[in-house]
């Protein structure tokens, strides 16, 4: 099912890369707030359909306007007033664009095409020198324009919305929406209305802007712009389950755009679906092979898969062949992850340390490269990592029990590795038990401390010469059999040989077998533990 569903997928993503034009649909889409859906079906209206062209155009240069490209928004508000059905719009489009450089021939250009018989009583006219005004910034003008709007014709959706867009440029969201509400109150099927109040509030609540969309939705199911709007919401609150049910709808529209299939792929990884957004990653690499994100998304779905010689393979493309690829420390982090994965322990400590030097707050991956290196077994290069961690920690976790026990056994393994020379064996071990120590002292209600000193000093007395180990055994011991908690068994099981063990030697049997039958309450096969209380059962009928 899941392979059908990614192959109806793909068929979408092919068909919605090549975007055609269906009966008007450009100049829909701008009105209802989406010009990044409209902009390529304006495109392609304009030589399907002359009888719109000329407002077509006015559309479409109001579109390049907002993306300060003048030079395509002249032309095509000079198209506009050439051909057939002109359209008077473009002069106050063409005056939009002299607003700033050239204020009063802005304002006459405007003021002559508001005389002309098609504008004297028309609000639409007066609803867009208004918006000129507000895309420039000049909220008086703007304010002065919606006002004779307003006495041609007052209860008007399109001018309740130029009211809501006016207040949201001035940053007051609340007057914003409710003239948006207003505007839905005029005219229910205002779609701009409702996209316009959901965008306002998506930052500042949620799920009014949820409910509002979901009002569209159930007015005009079929309008899957919704949908995506849904699924932008639900993305920018992290909530990527979601955003992926609106988006996987999203993309039946057709419309969808590279941009639009990158957030889907991302709201899939997201939410850890791995081996769907690797290949959503990979339909989008065939439509755009140089895309940095769908590079980025087939990295960061393979490492979680063990894919990791196909990580390694889009990582490279990320980072050597991709078009201008804004790179981030999960990058090297995921390729890192894979590297190390493979055992390319030094390219992956690299590319940790690349990480750090983008981002230095994140001190954490000096534990990572502390890691790697000890499975490296360089523990000199594993202590010096962890080491530089500790140093860049705030004040209050300096004395974290848990980071410090870290170092600790770090030092442990230096001091218990066999190719470790004598003398640097010893005084790891020695630099262990002190940390232990304090871990000891932070921790007075843990077995930790005490338990891990056990071990270091029986790495630095293995033949028991002194009670140091039995003495931490002996403590450690007495604190899991107080908890009596299954999850201490290894502790308490350990414990015991050690002492089980300790008074074999000394030809204690009836203490060392108390030890011994303390394993079998736990491990009623215990091996060891067995053929010690049988020995020593042997040796006291011997006796007898």
């Amino acid at each position: 099912m899941k392979r059908i569903f990614l192959s109806l997928i793909l068929i979408l993503l092919v068909a919605s890369f090549t975007v055609q034009a269906r009966g008007g649909q450009g100049i829909s889409y701008y009105k209802a707030g989406f010009p990044d859906v409209a902009k390529p079906l304006l495109l392609s209206e304009l030589t399907t359909d002359p009888s719109t062209s000329s407002e077509t155009c006015y559309y479409l240069g109001k579109i390049y306007f907002g993306e300060n490209k003048s030079d395509s928004a002249t032309y095509y508000f000079n198209k506009g007033l050439t051909g057939e059905g002109v359209n008077a719009l473009n002069s106050i489009g063409l005056a939009m664009l002299k607003i700033k450089s050239n204020p009063k021939a802005a304002e006459q250009e405007i003021q002559s095409t508001l005389k002309l018989p098609v504008a004297k009583k028309n609000p639409d006219f007066y609803i867009a020198a208004a918006e000129a005004y507000l895309a420039n910034g000049q909220f008086d003008d703007a304010i002065n324009y919606r006002e004779k709007a307003k006495n041609i014709k007052v209860k008007y959706a399109p001018l309740a919305v130029l009211s809501g867009d006016i207040e949201l440029a001035r940053k007051d969201v609340g007057a914003a929406c409710s003239n948006y509400e207003m505007a839905i109150l005029y005219d229910a099927n205002c779609k701009e209305a409702y996209i316009k109040y959901a965008r306002a509030y998506k930052g500042v609540n949620p799920s009014l802007a949820i409910s509002k969309l979901n009002e569209l939705k159930v007015k005009e199911p079929s309008f899957l712009l919704t949908d995506r709007e849904l699924g932008d919401l639900y993305y920018a609150n992290n909530d990527f389950k979601k955003a992926t049910e609106y988006y996987d709808n999203y993309l039946k529209s057709g419309n969808t755009s590279i941009s639009d299939f990158v957030k889907y792929s991302s709201s899939v990884l997201y939410s850890e679906d791995y081996a769907k957004s690797l290949e959503l990653s990979l339909m989008g690499l065939k439509k755009a092979p140089l895309s940095p994100v769908f590079n980025r998304i087939a990295m960061y779905s393979s490492v979680p898969l063990g894919k990791n010689e196909d990580a390694i393979k889009y990582a490279d493309a990320l980072f050597n062949k991709s078009d201008k690829p804004e790179i981030n420390y999960y990058d090297y982090t995921n390729y890192g992850q894979a590297l190390s994965s493979l055992k390319q322990y030094d390219l992956a400590i690299e590319q940790f340390r690349k990480a750090i030097k983008l981002d230095s707050t994140q001190i954490g991956f000096w534990t990572k490269i502390s890691d790697l290196y000890e499975f490296k077994q360089d523990y000199k290069s594993s202590i010096a990592a962890y080491s530089t961690y500790m140093k860049s920690l705030p004040v209050d976790k300096v004395n974290n029990p848990d980071i410090i026990i870290a170092l600790a056994k770090k030092y442990y393994s230096y001091g218990s590795l066999e190719t470790t020379p004598a003398d640097i064996k010893k005084a790891s071990l020695q630099t262990a038990d002190s940390i232990f120590a304090k871990v000891a002292e932070l921790e007075p209600t843990s077995y930790r401390g005490n338990f891990y000193r056990a071990r270091t000093n029986l790495a630095l007395d293995p033949d028991s010469k002194t009670d140091v180990a039995k003495g931490f055994y002996e403590q450690t011991l007495a604190f899991v059999e107080s908890k009596a908690d299954v999850r201490y068994n290894q502790v308490l099981i350990e414990s015991c040989r050690f002492l089980g063990g300790y008074y074999y030697q000394k030809r204690d049997y009836v203490k060392s077998k108390t030890f011994w039958e303390k394993i079998l309450t736990i491990e009623p096969k215990n091996e060891l533990a067995i053929r010690l209380v049988d020995a020593i059962d042997k040796a006291q009928k011997g006796k007898k």
